[in-house]
């Protein structure tokens, strides 16, 4: 029987993306993606089984679109691709992610931070992702944060970079 709980996953072409959205519609959930670009996500094999949207996570329009009818949010994605200011973009993408989602009365936010000691010497990287997830938090929606170490597995940057 399938389930009437409604999920966004942003991030739906990476790595954790890729994989969970699959596991989503294997537990029958309705499953929304939002991705830049509609041409990288339509060659998956579960392309024709979700909602797809394309949008800017900076864009408040497309916030608004993709969190509309949301009951949870899977957000899997940073700025780092967008050059040396990504730290500062993602702490804005993750407040305003945050502020759409408590508007659209989502129940909660499940993020994909990095582990370290935040009082410790950490990289720019570890450091946007565990402030990203106080960002979200700051929207007043419940946020799960999961933080993770390196993730190495078939396909994945890391694991290519050892390649």
């Amino acid at each position: 029987m399938a389930r009437s709980e409604r999920i966004l996953v942003t991030g739906a072409t990476g790595y954790i993306g890729g994989r969970l959205v699959p596991r989503l519609l294997q537990e029958e959930y309705r499953v929304r993606v939002l991705v830049r670009s509609r041409v990288r996500v339509l060659s998956r094999p579960w392309s024709d089984q979700v909602e797809i949207l394309t949008g800017d996570i900076f864009d408040p329009q497309t916030l608004a679109k993709v969190l509309a009818g949301v009951d949870s949010a899977y957000y899997l994605i940073h700025s780092m691709s967008r050059g040396s200011n990504f730290h500062n973009l993602d702490l804005e993408a993750a407040r305003a992610f945050g502020q759409e989602a408590q508007k659209a009365g989502a129940n909660r936010i499940i993020s994909l931070g990095g582990l370290g000691d935040p009082e410790g010497n950490l990289s720019q990287h570890l450091l946007s992702r565990q402030e990203t997830g106080q960002a979200l938090r700051e929207g007043g929606v419940p946020v799960t944060e999961f933080r993770a170490a390196v993730i190495v597995g078939s396909g994945s940057i890391s694991f290519e970079m050892i390649r």
